[in-house]
């Protein structure tokens, strides 16, 4: 027995039920609409493909060209793929300059400044987030509206700072700072904090743990993933940093990678092959770095994971 209408048909079962049946149930249409997604799912991969093939292509141009001839790089039309792949173009761009301390300069600064981003930052997201005190949020508020003061403001009083304290060509300038913290990072981290329940940390104040005990064993191992964002975004600038070498350092067996890129760069009067080679020297680690901790840097953007 069925009761028909204009949209819908009710139908009854065996046992007495009735069913709402209508044109939803026709398999044609679930059909459709599969085929539809999959369409949809093939055009988002087309779009991705290309936008990656896109951002890409200049980091291809850098590989091509460092193992292209010289000859060959000021050919036209240009060639995407090397005629002979000449590897020996990064042995010669490594033998040319000193790289090599360069790299242990660059190493020392990063190392330095990562070990400073992630405990000064970290030890004091913890005290916004965990210890009550008197001002905290007006105290926080102060640490965030410095991220809106552009850092060429402070660049000259910090150079006079610098060099009243007979920093000039020497590290401290580029190490010193990264162990006050910074607002992004401070930050990025308290709303990690704030995701750990305070019963965890009232259990732990009654078994007699300080803050600084339940900020060492209790909040840096459940902040893993932030604290590899910030490690990462801290290796990346120190890393990368230009200017600060650029104003600090004289002494050319103090010059990072960067500075001693540009100094390679002059020295080789537009030998575009060994520079590309020493540019993808330079970026390398960079890469690695971010194709190896992608988890944690993905996992650290995601400001509600702390407490899991």
């Amino acid at each position: 027995m069925a009761k028909t209408t204009d949209d819908a048909s009710y139908v009854e079962k065996k046992d007495g039920l009735k069913t709402l049946s209508g044109t939803n149930e026709n398999p044609g249409y679930f059909e459709h609409r599969g085929n539809r997604k999959n369409l949809l799912k093939l055009i988002n991969f087309i779009l991705l493909a290309a936008g990656s093939l896109l951002i890409l292509s200049p980091l291809w141009w850098m590989i091509s060209t460092s193992l292209k001839t010289m000859a060959e790089v000021m050919s036209f039309p240009p060639t995407f793929f090397p005629e002979s792949w000449n590897w020996a173009n990064y042995i010669r761009t490594w033998e040319a300059a000193p790289f090599t301390r360069y790299t242990i300069n660059t190493l020392t600064i990063t190392t330095l400044v990562v070990i400073g981003n992630v405990i000064s930052n970290s030890f004091i997201a913890y005290g916004f987030a965990k210890i009550p005190f008197r001002g905290k949020n007006i105290l926080f508020a102060i640490v965030l509206a410095t991220m809106m003061i552009p850092g060429f403001v402070t660049l000259i009083p910090q150079y006079v700072l610098f060099a009243k304290l007979n920093w000039v060509n020497t590290y401290f300038p580029l190490v010193v700072p990264a162990f006050f913290g910074s607002a992004f990072n401070i930050f990025l981290l308290r709303q990690f904090y704030m995701t750990i329940p305070n019963e965890l940390i009232e259990a732990a104040k009654m078994e007699g743990a300080n803050h600084f005990y339940i900020w060492w064993k209790i909040g840096l191992p459940l902040t893993k993933p932030a604290i590899a964002t910030v490690a990462i975004f801290s290796f990346n600038g120190a890393w990368n940093d230009f200017l600060g070498p650029l104003l600090y350092l004289n002494d050319e067996n103090l010059y990072t990678l960067q500075i001693g890129l540009q100094v390679f760069k002059g020295q080789m009067n537009t030998q575009w092959n060994y520079l590309m080679a020493g540019s993808l020297l330079v970026l390398l680690p960079v890469i690695l770095l971010f194709f190896f901790f992608q988890k944690y840097f993905i996992q650290g953007i995601n400001l509600q994971s702390g407490g899991k």
